[in-house]
């Protein structure tokens, strides 16, 4: 099959170090997801910046443009980093918070569900808010920075291209404990996945295509390694991998594979361009993580996956959509709850 074929090559080419989209492979925890209220549009706008920053667009599109060019894991690194921001704290800017030296208060950056989070998403954002500090200074929040940077990167990619609402502050605090029960995990069950994206404000459609997101990206053998031997403590695999792909997984994820530094595309036809492969491959039993098989065989997303397989255009609608509806979880507004940082790696 070509699909089979293709994933063999890619394979062979892709075996180092490189960034997954939003799901984690830490084990689970028993804590409850922070309900973050998804704030009304209105409080956020387009032309929030037009007369503080009218240039901002231009500005962060530069950083983006050439980051894509010279380092293309920026854009799944970006869109992951965006994601695992919007999820913990609401859309802030806190998962660019570096601990402070020596301190026993760890931040989001620094926790397991985050320890695989690729250096490259950082950077981009660093590079894009040092230029606009140059001709912005304290007028633009790393959180809408990395909010418009998402966006580009999908673009970039082959994706949508959205209108991005801004107006968003930085948050004041950022705290690893909080990164657990806020972040999906390899394994999720849909049950488990529901309930977390609904916590958030976001519907059984909006996580179906907010995983899209995985059309492009790559993940380590660990996050897996357990439906190729061992499903669920059975022995045996897991009866819903393609039994072609599963062999080639084994190859380069031997039993041991949870230490493997080898990365495998999340989608396997078409792993470098933003596009509906990654439901087409569900269909095909070709989904990497059981997490994303698992909205295959699901009857609530199903459906949902069955039609964004079938119409590209109406999942990159759908898509840029569920971005704008996920860059409004709990925002922060005003000097009481946020702040404009300078670094975004550092509170004011």
């Amino acid at each position: 099959m070509h699909v089979l074929s293709l994933t063999s090559s890619l394979i062979f080419r892709f075996l180092f170090l490189i960034s997954t989209i939003p799901i984690s492979s830490a084990k689970p925890t028993t804590s409850h997801p922070q309900t973050l209220p998804r704030h009304r549009h209105r409080e956020l706008s387009t032309d929030y910046y037009s007369k503080k920053c009218p240039q901002l667009e231009s500005l962060v599109g530069s950083v983006t443009s050439q980051r894509f060019k010279e380092a293309p894991v920026s854009a799944p690194a970006t869109i992951r980093l965006f994601f695992h921001d919007c999820f913990v704290e609401g859309c802030d800017g806190s998962i660019l918070i570096e601990t402070k030296k020596g301190s026993k208060k760890l931040a989001e950056r620094e926790a397991e569900e985050n320890k695989e989070l690729r250096e490259e998403g950082f950077v981009s954002i660093i590079k894009a808010k040092a230029l606009v500090e140059s001709h912005c200074p304290s007028r633009v929040s790393c959180s809408d920075i990395l909010a418009i940077a998402a966006r580009d990167f999908i673009h970039l990619a082959g994706g949508p291209y959205y209108q991005v609402k801004k107006g968003r502050w930085d948050g004041k605090r950022s705290t690893a404990t909080n990164v657990p029960p806020n972040i999906p995990r390899s394994n999720s069950t849909v049950d488990q996945l529901t309930k977390l994206f609904a916590s958030k404000g976001l519907t059984v459609e909006d996580l179906v295509v907010l995983s899209g997101s995985h059309t492009i990206g790559f993940s380590h053998c660990k996050s897996f390694v357990g439906r190729l031997y061992d499903f669920k403590g059975t022995k045996r695999p897991d009866p819903n991998i393609n039994p072609k792909l599963l062999k080639e997984l084994r190859m380069y994820c031997p039993f041991s594979g949870r230490s493997s530094r080898a990365a495998l595309p999340l989608d396997a036809t078409t792993p470098f361009a933003f596009d509906n492969g990654y439901y087409r491959g569900l269909g095909s039993s070709m989904g990497l993580l059981g997490s994303d098989q698992a909205l295959f065989l699901d009857p609530r997303t199903k459906p949902i996956v069955l039609e964004m397989a079938r119409d590209k255009q109406k999942f990159l609608k759908a898509f840029g959509d569920a971005m704008d509806k996920m860059g409004s979880i709990g925002v922060k507004r005003g000097r009481k709850h946020g702040e404009i940082r300078k670094d975004c790696r550092v509170f004011l």
